[in-house]
């Protein structure tokens, strides 16, 4: 028996508000997505994005609370050029999201900045920078 790595879950306050900045990254939900107490977006490589609404998750794990004081998990988008870093922070930053490390070259060799989705999970946006080794 082999575990293979297929899915990624993230539990979330309100899901129309997740849906809504997980389609702005190009995420493909069910058109009643927002609605849903669990929904999927199948991403390349056949991978899962999975939302589930804090309701749902009590449901089987009554005890459960949301963590406090700052989250240790990231998901990270490569974007096609250092442009689309800047173009694609801009774009969720003016549309309301927070910004939490606008777009810089890093030292290791790429652009790279971090928006955080609507229950302060980051998102990572980068891209490597002309030159740099992949």
């Amino acid at each position: 028996m082999t575990a293979r790595f297929d899915a990624i879950g993230l539990v979330v306050s309100d899901m129309a508000a997740s849906v809504a900045f997980y389609r702005r990254l190009g995420f493909a939900f069910p058109e009643d997505a927002g609605q849903r107490p669990h929904t999927e977006a199948r991403l390349p490589g056949g991978l899962r994005l999975m939302l589930d609404t804090e309701e749902t998750v009590r449901s089987f794990l009554p005890g459960w609370r949301p963590p406090t004081g700052g989250g240790r998990t990231s998901l990270a988008l490569r974007c096609d050029g250092p442009d689309e870093v800047d173009a694609l922070y801009a774009e969720l930053t003016d549309a309301g999201y927070h910004g939490e490390l606008k777009p810089w070259d890093a030292f290791w060799g790429q652009r790279y900045a971090v928006v955080l989705d609507p229950d302060g999970n980051g998102v990572d946006l980068f891209a490597p920078l002309a030159g740099a080794a992949e």
